[in-house]
């Protein structure tokens, strides 16, 4: 951050990952950034869950987004809420299949999230080959603060 900015020049303070890993489970919205082939940024909101480190999330291999993550999987994910503010940087594309103890896990907390918006994917949703498109966000670093500049912190993965 540049001079002026007030943020803490200590580790007092900081934003503890648990915090921000807590933010990234109970979000429903997901704002992902992607570049397109000609460079111009491309932002779309994902539904998903944080499971594991990452972000897991479905949608079909012919969206922008994912037809830009196939040439760069470089990207931006950040939450809906910017007064208690998440950004991550990482990675994403398409995940192999999640089996069914990882796909149970994934579908439980999907149907959790968004089963009055009428999506509950079953355990092997994206299991075979007519299974829809399961993706994942890896994150590689990332910046939170919930209460601006006195708690800045970075991270790194």
């Amino acid at each position: 951050m540049p001079e002026g900015y007030g943020v803490p020049a200590t580790t007092e303070g900081l934003v503890d990952w648990g915090r921000v890993a807590a933010r990234l489970e109970e979000s429903t919205e997901y704002w992902m950034a992607t570049t397109r082939p000609d460079g111009r940024p491309h932002v779309m909101p994902r539904w998903g869950v944080w499971l594991d480190g990452r972000l897991w999330y479905d949608g079909s291999p012919d969206t922008v987004h994912a037809r830009n993550l196939r040439a760069n999987p470089a990207c931006v994910l950040h939450l809906e809420d910017g007064r208690q503010s998440v950004i991550l940087e990482g990675t994403s594309g398409p995940s192999d299949p999640p089996g069914l103890d990882l796909g149970a896990r994934i579908a439980t907390a999907m149907t959790g999230k968004y089963d009055d918006l009428g999506y509950s994917p079953e355990p092997d949703a994206w299991e075979g080959a007519d299974a829809g498109g399961l993706l994942q966000f890896a994150p590689v670093k990332a910046m939170a603060w919930f209460d601006f500049p006195k708690d800045v912190t970075r991270f790194t993965f």
